[in-house]
């Protein structure tokens, strides 16, 4: 190093003798060339041997004593900058924009005091911006944005009052705006754009009196866009885009007669937009949109002679445009009004602007019909009118638009057919016609407009057949014909559109088979075709399609084996569902490590799942249900932590549960009903926290219900039933407090039904316990599931009275209690339930079996019967009693009347007088007869008593 030092001191020593002390800055030059790295060979001519005013990239005063100028702009140069560059003390210029350095901008840069042009701009240059920047008293131009700087703006910059230009844009700067600026009077160009300035606009900037260009967007700057801009004379260029600006637009902005370009967009502000913007008569950019600005449009292009591009997008702008809003000979080439509030019929004032090239007036309130005289636009390029609601038919004029090129009508309700003229539209790019209401057939002569990249159909009632020219369409990027009425086969021609990412054919009438041109469509990426009645095996061919990443064929009636959709390894999801598809899974999808939805439910696929899908790290929805499948689950599948969804059901997989299941985190979905699983459910699944729903039902598991089913805790769907379990329910069940669906149907379930149940309170769509052998009274807690639709606990030894909290289940519509041992008055609010609720229970009462004071009186009727049998015994040993006692008065009566009869004879009459006295059968008024009367009466009373 000593020798490489030595080497340039004898350097400068010999060009100080023959060159003079002025053109010492060689020996910096060369430092400068040593450090830097020069793939370009840009400095190669930076030598000793040649005159240094001849190297590159420098420039010497007019006597070539001084070195005034440096400009290494875009020769891409890397390394940090040296530091002898800073001893360049002559230098007036410095350009070393465009380039690769970095380190930092040092304290150093102060001794260049002749500076006055000093441009670092694109580099990745790093650090703050140095205080030091401030002592260039004879800078004017500092350009140094675009680089990785960062920290506050040094208040020294408004030291700098020669400065013309300030360009600190798309670099990482915070802090605010420095109130110095204002002592920068001849600033033309301030430029602070992308970065991260915050706090207000200070009010001292009108202190730049000959500011032309002040852009501050991209940055995070609040408050009020200061009053005192509007004394900026000057200004021409007003960039305030994508802050937190508030408030309402000044007024006095339009003072600023010179201005040309006006961006607010993207801020806060509100309020009106003021009409005396009309004053600015230079004005050829105005873009106010993404704020809160209300109102009505007053602004006016007639005022406005110069305006070209109107952007008030994005705002809650009311009412319509102004009739005189433009003239024939109106600049205005982009009106842009979309998502506001704004209404009326379609604006025929907007046809005299004959200079439009692109009009949206999307996402508003519009209405009404399409005028006819549309092609008023002539020089129209893009005619976006979606998302209102527009009514009518597409006029047939719009074909002699010659140079649109995009036709975005989607989101109105249009009506009648697209028109034959639309094929003379040769620019046409795009055309976006979805969710309307248009119907026929679409016509051959759109396949003539062979710029078309874009084709959404979406949504309407076309019918017939896809053209078949639409082959002819070579430029065809997307294809959205779904949900319409189409019919017959897809055309062999659309395979030659070669270009053709995106065919969506779903949910339409189409039928056939798929032609074998499809094969040339090798950039198909996404392809849907379900919900229609295609049919027959899928051509070998498709296997060629390397790019597909998304297919659906559900819905369909393909078959045969899918193998030939297994050749892209770029898939991402697969849907063959409901279709007749047979045969393997192909193991080769496992190279699809990017597939994350493989759906081949509802077909008639046989064999095992490919032990390889172990590999597919990304899955997220897996569904086989409802096939032929056979074997085990594979152990394989524990690597697709990423998997959700696992549905297996309806096959006819055998084996265990696995417990590695457990380690699937993010499991939200575990279906494995209707299979031919044995054992025990695994207490690892309790792992499983996000797991919403659980079926394992219609299996042969066995053993008891493991606890752990209390630590999911997200569960919102748990069946478990017609299996083999035993045991009692676990009380953690309780801590599953989403649950709204609980099946445990159709086992072998005993003791107690949990008080813990009622604490269930999200419970909805069913409670089902029946079917086992659950004993004891129902748990008056189940009054607590106020939002529970169906119960069903039949098929039990249930006993007790049916709880009176029950009653306050006014949601349920389907009770059953059934084949229990229930007793008891059945609760009053279940009285429209049908009587097959509640038969096989001999003690339940009340509606809608008999009434319980019914059925007490037919018990009490059946122990009055005993009654009744000894009440009449006893009635007919009264009566025995009685008419032997009655038989003995009349024998005796008899033998005294013979007595008397003979006293009679012998002139005895007042003894029977006597006689009849004593038995009351003289002077009474009561008959004999009459005692008997009262027995009986008496009798009947005491017999109704009983």
């Amino acid at each position: 190093m000593s020798h490489f030092m030595l080497f340039f001191a004898i350097l400068h020593a010999i060009l100080a003798v023959s060159l003079g002390d002025s053109l010492r800055d060689s020996i910096s030059l060369l430092r400068i060339k040593s450090e830097l790295v020069d793939p370009a060979g840009v400095l190669d001519n930076w030598s000793p041997r040649a005159h240094i005013c001849s190297w590159n990239g420098l420039s010497c005063s007019d006597d070539q004593m001084h070195i005034v100028g440096l400009n290494l702009s875009g020769s891409g140069l890397s390394g940090s900058i040296p530091r002898e560059l800073w001893q360049l003390t002559s230098i007036e210029t410095l350009d070393l924009s465009l380039n690769s350095l970095t380190g930092p901008l040092p304290p150093e840069l102060r001794q260049l005091q002749n500076l006055v042009t000093f441009l670092l701009y694109s580099n990745f240059l790093s650090g703050e911006i140095p205080p030091e920047v401030g002592l260039l008293k004879n800078l004017q131009v500092l350009r140094i944005g675009d680089n990785l700087l960062s920290g506050a703006i040094p208040p020294s910059i408004g030291n700098l009052t020669e400065l013309r230009v300030l360009g600190l844009a798309y670099c990482q700067l915070n802090g605010s705006i420095p109130v110095y600026i204002g002592n920068l009077k001849h600033l033309i160009s301030l430029d602070l754009q992308n970065n991260s300035l915050s706090g207000l606009i200070p009010e001292e900037i009108h202190g730049c009196e000959e500011l032309q260009n002040f852009a501050a967007s991209n940055n995070m700057l609040e408050g009020d866009i200061p009053s005192s801009i509007g004394s900026l004379k000057l200004l021409q260029i007003l960039n305030l885009a994508n802050n937190s600006l508030s408030g309402s637009i000044p007024v006095v902005l339009s003072q600023l007669t010179n201005l040309k370009y006006l961006n607010f967009l993207g801020n806060r502000l509100n309020g009106d937009i003021p009409s005396e913007l009309n004053q600015l008569v230079q004005l050829e950019m105005l873009d106010l949109s993404q704020n809160n600005l209300s109102g009505s449009i007053y602004l006016l292009s007639t005022q406005l002679k110069n305006l070209e591009a109107l952007v008030l997008s994005d705002n809650a702008l009311t009412g319509s445009i102004p009739s005189n809003f433009c003239l024939r000979n109106s600049n205005l080439r982009q009106l842009l009004l979309a998502r506001n509030k704004l209404t009326g019929r379609f604006p025929l004032e907007v046809l005299s602007c004959y200079s439009l090239q692109q009009l949206d007036l999307s996402d508003n309130s519009f209405g009404g019909e399409l005028p006819a005289a549309l092609d008023n636009l002539e020089n129209l390029t893009d005619l976006v009118l979606n998302n209102n609601s527009f009514t009518g038919t597409l006029p047939p004029d719009i074909g002699n638009m010659s140079y649109l090129e995009n036709l975005y009508l989607f989101g109105n309700m249009i009506t009648g057919g697209i028109p034959v003229e639309i094929g003379k539209l040769q620019r046409l790019k795009t055309i976006y016609l979805y969710d309307n209401q248009m119907s026929g057939s679409i016509p051959r002569e759109l396949t003539n407009c062979s710029d078309l990249t874009g084709i959404d159909f979406f949504g309407n009632h076309f019918t017939g057949p896809i053209p078949a020219t639409i082959g002819n369409l070579k430029n065809l990027v997307l294809l959205q014909l779904r949900q319409n009425g189409l019919s017959g086969p897809i055309p062999p021609s659309l395979g030659y559109c070669r270009s053709l990412q995106r065919l969506a054919l779903a949910d339409n009438k189409l039928t056939g088979t798929l032609p074998p041109t499809f094969r040339f469509i090798s950039q198909l990426s996404t392809i849907t075709l379900y919900n229609n009645s295609f049919e027959g095996p899928l051509p070998s061919s498709l296997f060629l399609l390397k790019n597909l990443k998304i297919i659906n064929f559900s819905h369909n009636r393909f078959s045969g084996t899918i193998f030939p959709l297994s050749g892209s390894n770029s898939l991402t999801a697969v849907d063959l569902t409901n279709n007749s598809f047979s045969g393997s899974i192909p193991s080769r999808l496992s190279m699809c490590r990017n597939l994350s939805r493989l759906r081949l439910a509802h077909n008639h696929l046989t064999g095992t799942i490919p032990s390889e899908f172990g590999q597919l790290t990304q899955l997220n929805f897996l569904d086989l249900s409802y096939n032929n499948l056979t074997g085990e689950v594979p152990p394989q599948l524990s690597s697709c932590k990423r998997v959700e969804h696992l549905l297996l059901s309806d096959n006819q997989f055998r084996g265990t549960i696995p417990p590695w299941l457990g380690s699937l985190q993010e499991l939200g979905e575990l279906d494995f009903s209707s299979n031919n699983f044995r054992g025990t459910v695994p207490a690892e699944l309790g792992n499983c926290s996000n797991l919403l729903k659980l079926s394992l039902h219609g299996n042969s598991l066995s053993n008891m219900i493991p606890e752990e089913i209390g630590n999911l805790t997200s569960l919102n769907v748990l069946n478990l039933q017609r299996n083999n379990f035993l045991g009692s329910i676990p009380s953690t069940i309780r801590q599953c407090k989403k649950l709204y669906e609980l099946r445990l149907s159709e086992n072998f379930l005993t003791g107690l039904i949990p008080f813990e149940l009622g604490e269930l309170t999200e419970l909805q769509v069913i409670l089902d316990l029946s079917k086992n052998l659950f004993s004891g009274e129902i748990p008056s807690s189940l009054g607590n599931l106020i939002k529970l639709e169906r119960l069903n606990l039949s098929s039990n030894q249930l006993q007790g009275e049916v709880p009176v909290s029950l009653g306050k289940l006014t949601s349920l519509h389907m009770l059953n209690l059934s084949n229990n041992h229930l007793q008891g008055q059945i609760p009053s609010t279940f009285s429209g339930f049908p009587l097959s609720s509640f038969l096989r229970n001999d003690k339940l009462c009340g509606p809608p079996l008999a009434k319980c004071l019914e059925s007490q009186g037919q018990r009490k009727k059946h122990l009055s019967d005993a009654a009744v049998t000894g009440i009449t015994v006893a009635i007919v040993l009264t009566s025995t009693v009685i008419c032997l006692v009655m038989l003995y008065i009349m024998l005796r009566m008899w033998c005294k009347w013979r007595k008397v009869s003979i006293s009679n004879l012998d002139g005895g009459g007042a003894e029977y007088k006597r006689e009849e006295e004593k038995w009351g059968l003289g002077n009474e008024k009561k008959r004999p007869g009459e005692y008997w009367k009262v027995d009986s009466v008496a009798q009947m009373q005491q017999q109704h008593a009983f």
